[in-house]
């Protein structure tokens, strides 16, 4: 299962394979978005096509600089982000990203952010006839035509962005959720409905942290998302309910940092499974992961992998 160095072999166990929106992946573990970069940073330490798949830094219409520092901060059992979407942009990412990071034998999935709708169709179009394999629709972001309420907060808001793109994008197109919400299974309906063939959750919780000595939020931009083991939980709760609520695979994410971690996860019905903050913590995280689960599905006697999603009793 894991070579010399401990780390997964190249080759995958068979067991572990599985298809996401009609996408091959080798391995059901998925490198979240916005924790991995374009992957170059990872693969100076190891071969990043042991992961099942790899979702690259928000990309946006121009590029952004993001927020001002300072931009992380940790918390019990997590961390705050409010990076803002720093990326290069769409375009540079075709041409100075995507060919290096397909190269790598493992699934590319594009999270698209914008400020408008027709900003996020227009992502996907210019990324249509690239060698991306899944879009991921990141509906987290302010929406300035009204009023910088998030896509992802009502149904309507979410089906409408959701159909938007769909007119534009020729790769499957997995929906990514807010758990900012009051019924994600709604969300998750109207995402379906509009045309999503699958939904990814969660995304960051709205948080804040305060520096006591400067009586001074410690963000720049005063609340961030918090991600990490704290909102394992929730996002349970969620992926649950979304894969009960839907006819669609779920991605789920959230708190992942172990093998058992993502098998909770299957079995609550997702998928597949993204790990973010794991990578941060520690960058060896994903092929730790992977030999994990792998010795999960060795010590259970476990054919086929997909045999775990939405098995809970």
């Amino acid at each position: 299962m894991t070579g010399a160095n401990g780390l997964p072999d190249k080759n995958p166990r068979a067991e572990l394979e599985t298809t996401l929106c009609g996408v091959r992946l080798k391995n059901p573990l998925i490198a979240a978005s916005g924790t991995f970069g374009f992957g170059r940073e990872f693969d100076e330490l190891y071969d990043i096509s042991c992961w099942g798949g790899i979702s690259v830094k928000g990309l946006t219409l121009n590029p952004r600089l993001g927020n001002p520092p300072r931009r992380i901060a940790e918390t019990a059992s997590g961390m705050l982000n409010s990076v803002g979407l720093q990326n290069p942009g769409v375009d540079a990412f075709i041409k100075d990203e995507l060919p290096w990071l397909a190269a790598k034998g493992t699934a590319v999935i594009a999270n698209i952010a914008g400020a408008t709708e027709d900003e996020y169709a227009e992502v996907a179009r210019r990324l249509s006839d690239t060698a991306v394999d899944i879009v991921e629709l990141n509906i987290s972001c302010p929406n300035v035509k009204e009023g910088g309420i998030q896509f992802g907060t009502t149904p309507h808001r979410a089906g409408a962005v959701t159909a938007a793109v769909r007119k534009t994008c020729r790769q499957p197109l997995m929906v990514k959720l807010s758990p900012n919400v009051s019924d994600i299974a709604a969300i998750a309906r109207a995402a379906e409905e509009s045309g999503a063939d699958a939904i990814s959750l969660i995304n960051t919780l709205a948080g804040m942290a305060i520096d006591t000595r400067r009586r001074e939020p410690v963000l720049a931009n005063v609340t961030g998302g918090l991600s990490g083991p704290a909102i394992k939980p929730v996002a349970l709760r969620m992926v649950y309910e979304t894969a009960m609520a839907v006819h669609l695979p779920v991605v789920g994410m959230g708190g992942i940092m172990t093998g058992e971690d993502a098998v909770q996860f299957m079995t609550a019905g997702a998928s597949a499974v993204m790990v973010g903050t794991a990578n941060v913590v520690d960058p060896f995280s994903g092929p730790r992961i992977l030999a994990e689960l792998e010795q999960y599905v060795a010590d259970n006697d476990i054919g086929d992998l997909t045999a775990l999603v939405g098995s809970i009793k």
